[in-house]
Parts: structure tokens; sequence; C-alpha cells
């Protein structure tokens, strides 16, 4: 497997980052339709520490983009790319955070939920037994299990999404050769990350970001918007923000957000 996944002609001067942690080969829509202007790249990240993904992810920037590079983050990408922004500020010359989680602990208490809100009874009963297996410290394939649950997340937190195909659909899960550890990858990253957002380390890392900053973010997405935008106006020096609206998770799958999230996308990266 190639990664980081090349689209388009080089330079390389973008990078898109997946979500998850877990989640290789979400990105490949975006990275599809960005490919059309200029070169990109999607890093495939597998490390199992949150350390570690940033140094893979610097690794993949140094090894085959043109720095500084600008990123463009999605969920949990987004935090992945604003903590290498902070550690390596000379390597990034812009940094998009597209439907990032919130930076502030107190923000995300209610995000599953309005999840399971969203959801049919049947599908809460599902969703449920998934997290009860998935905490379960004896159950077994366990990643197949986190896409179960993440398929009816997905639903949850799409507005009005197109159907799924080649040109709009997300690619996970993706075969990076160690699919069978996503989960573990997941749990682990996430709780190093849940645990630097409790304490506000997450949130003051972003002092020590010198590129400007912007953050798309759907109205409904679960993900509450002023989770993101109220703490980064606290700590950014160069930031502004976008709500689309009836806009979800993924903005590149929403039926009336999908061209304004490209347009603001493509003008932000020039």
């Amino acid at each position: 497997m190639e990664n980081p996944r090349k689209y388009g002609i080089a330079p390389f001067g973008v990078a898109v980052i997946h979500g998850g942690p877990g989640a290789p080969g979400g990105m490949a829509p975006v990275a599809r339709e960005l490919s059309a202007l200029r070169g990109i790249l999607e890093p495939l990240q597998t490390a199992s520490s949150f350390k570690g993904q940033i140094l893979e992810l610097k690794s993949a920037l140094e090894g085959h983009a043109d720095i500084p590079a600008a990123l463009a983050g999605h969920s949990y990408g987004a935090f992945l790319s604003y903590c290498l922004a902070a550690d390596f500020p000379e390597l990034v010359s812009k940094l998009v955070l597209i439907s990032s989680g919130p930076f502030e602990k107190r923000y995300a208490e209610g995000i599953m939920g309005a999840r399971l809100g969203r959801l049919s009874g049947e599908e809460i009963s599902q969703a449920t037994a998934l997290m009860k297996y998935l905490s379960d410290a004896s159950g077994a394939d366990k990643t197949a299990r986190f896409w179960q649950l993440g398929k009816l997340i997905e639903k949850a937190d799409s507005y009005d999404p197109l159907p799924v195909d080649a040109g709009n659909g997300d690619e996970f899960p993706l075969n990076t050769g160690e699919s069978e550890d996503q989960y573990r990858i997941h749990q682990e990253v996430w709780a190093e990350v849940e645990r630097l957002r409790a304490s506000g380390e997450l949130l003051e890392r972003g002092r020590r970001i010198r590129c400007p900053v912007i953050a798309i973010h759907g109205d409904y997405d679960p993900h509450p918007a002023e989770g993101v935008r109220e703490p980064l106006s606290s700590v950014l020096k160069d930031f502004r923000f976008f709500l689309l609206k009836n806009c979800g998770h993924e903005p590149w799958i929403e039926r009336t957000a999908r061209a304004e999230f490209f347009r603001i996308l493509n003008e932000e990266l020039g």
C-alpha cells in the first residue's frame, strides 16, 4: 500500500489528514476533488500513539511534500494537524480544520447523546450493543465491530448525504496491511487526546502555531461549532471560522453544502 497516497501532479503542497483515529482512507474523496487543481498527499496514520502519529505525519511531509505545506485535517485529523503545526511550525503554511472535535472537554459531553437521538429505536439498540461489545476487554474481532458502529455514527452525523459512490463516499476501512489493528490504534491514540483536551494542553498548543488557521464546520454536526470557534479564537493569532448550513460531519457528502465546502477549501488553499 502506497503511503502517503498521491493525487494530481507534483509539487505536493497540500496534505489531507484523515480522522478516526483509525479511519485511513476517509479523506480520499476530498483528495481526488482537490487534485484537479494541485498535487495532494493523503498520509495514512498507522502509529499507535498520538506522539507517534505526529512524528509519522512529520516524516511523510518531509519526505514527500513541498514544504511548508498546507494541511487540511478532518475530525480527529484536525487535532493531529493542529498539534503538528504547533510542534513543527516550519512545516506548515496554512491549517484547515474540517469538522474538528471540540477543543475543550465541556463541549464534548453531549456528542454521543445527540447522535443517538437521531437514530431509530432499532439503530439505537444496535449502537448500544456494539459499544458494550467494544468496551468488553475479552471481545474479539473488535475492528469489524468498530466499523459497524462507525456506519451508524456516520448516518447520525449526516444531514442530507448524497448516495455513496466512488466520487464522494468515504473509503475506510482501507487495507493498510494492519487493518485488524485499527480499533486498538483508535483506543490508544484517542485516550491520549482526551487527556490532553481535559488538561487544557491541547488548546494551549495553539499558541505556538504561526500560520493562518481556518475552521470549516457544519451546523448539523453533533460536534458543537462553538466548541471549535470559541476556544480557538482565544489562542490563535490568525483564525477564521466558516459555518456551513444544512451540513453534517462530512461536508463533501452533503447534498446542499458540498459545493460551498469545496469553494471555500479551494479558495483558501490557493
